[in-house]
């Protein structure tokens, strides 16, 4: 195990806040290994790199010799989590959490030592509690306590309707820090009320208050939002090696070094500072930064030569330099009279849409087999292979297939 000091300056890398440090310290001094506990409510079916800000973390501790919990919220995945919505948030059914949890257990080993991860689903003490126990456990706090917290106070103030079942969630979550005995909880800034809400509910009970760490929420590709996928600004853990390179080539020169310091376990902050030296005295291109970044990404999610061929590929397309034969091939289906240009554009998911299909055509942006294609009506037949290029970094190679007879 590391030393006190270098414990706590890998843990404070990224993070945003530890309440409390000074306590923090003292338990590492004891020498024991902490229980680290992060809880992931199922609420869909796949991990993005945003959530991995949280499990690079976990895994940090798990090589300090800590103990880590990852908690599936199957339980509270029910309820809906109503941190930073303006809206109550609709429940799922305990079948769409079974199978987004299975799908999170699948992933999460990808990040997570699996031999030193301790996977829990919080239904192991809800599902036994009863309607008393849940009675006792909501009188822990106040509807006014509540209402402190920023988005609840929001909604009251503007109208908004707060149905009594969100109220228990922070209770719920902290409750899950009574179960699990936990040293310290982590969580995203957004969770910090329902991060404290474990402290106050393990004091009731008689435990050790947990250490809180707030952990930054991951901008997504744009640079502006948080990783979303519901604002399509996300790369997920599972995706095709070769996106997972395209995407990150995307992202904004500022954002690069962000995502370095919360993404990367390869590039320490000594190696970062002067890699960011180097880009502004014009030694390093930020591109290359980008591409190193990049391959990190794809060796920890898909192997060394899953990456290798990927960044190969977008040699081949981005800068003409190989074969694109490398590239993954997307088979789509089409009638034997064939598809209009636009239509392959927007199926090959390179445009939302024909008629942005048809302005990135005017705009001399597209390109088939490194070739600039202007004709809009062009139609291509079943049997045809190549690479679609919109721009320099949206690419695709596909293959055309006569679609099967009904």
């Amino acid at each position: 195990m590391h030393d006190i000091e270098g414990q706590l300056a890998l843990i404070r890398r990224g993070s945003e806040e530890i309440l409390k440090q000074d306590e923090l310290r003292e338990r590492l001094l004891q020498g024991q290994p902490l229980r680290i506990k992060a809880g992931f409510d199922p609420t869909a079916p796949d991990l993005h790199l945003g959530h991995t800000v949280l499990l690079n973390k976990m895994r940090q501790f798990q090589e300090l010799g800590h103990e880590v919990i990852f908690l599936i919220g199957d339980f509270t995945g029910m309820i809906g989590d109503p941190t930073g919505k303006n809206v109550t948030r609709k429940p799922l059914t305990r079948e769409q959490v079974r199978e987004n949890a299975a799908s999170y257990e699948a992933q999460v080993y990808k990040v997570l030592d699996r031999d030193r991860t301790e996977l829990r689903f919080n239904s192991e003490w809800f599902d036994c509690m009863t309607a008393a126990d849940m009675v006792r456990l909501a009188s822990q706090h106040t509807v006014a306590r509540m209402l402190e917290r920023d988005d609840f106070d929001k909604r009251y103030r503007g109208g908004q309707p707060i149905s009594v079942h969100e109220f228990l969630y922070p209770l719920i979550q902290g409750y899950d820090s009574v179960a699990l005995h936990a040293d310290v909880e982590m969580g995203g800034t957004d969770q910090k009320f329902n991060l404290l809400m474990g402290r106050t509910l393990q004091e009731h009970y008689g435990q050790a208050p947990q250490v809180v760490l707030t952990m930054p929420l991951l901008e997504g590709i744009g640079g502006v939002q948080k990783m979303s996928k519901s604002l399509d600004n996300f790369i997920a853990i599972d995706e095709p090696a070769i996106d997972m390179v395209t995407k990150t080539m995307k992202i904004g020169d500022d954002l690069m070094w962000r995502w370095f310091e919360l993404l990367s376990f390869d590039v320490s902050l000594q190696q970062l500072t002067r890699m960011r030296r180097e880009v502004e005295a014009g030694t390093l291109n930020p591109r290359d930064a980008k591409l190193q970044l990049a391959n990190e990404l794809v060796v920890r999610f898909h192997g060394k030569v899953a990456a290798e061929q990927a960044l190969a590929g977008w040699h081949a397309v981005v800068r003409g330099q190989g074969d694109t034969s490398v590239l993954p091939r997307k088979d789509i289906r089409i009638a034997a009279e064939g598809i209009r240009l636009p239509a392959l554009l927007r199926e090959a998911g390179l445009t939302a849409s024909n008629s942005e299909a048809h302005r990135k055509l005017r705009e001399r942006a597209v390109r088939i087999d490194g070739e600039v294609v202007e004709d809009g009506t062009r139609i291509l037949l079943p049997g045809f292979e190549g690479v679609l290029q919109i721009g320099k970094r949206n690419f695709a190679r596909v293959r055309l297939l006569l679609e099967e007879s009904s």
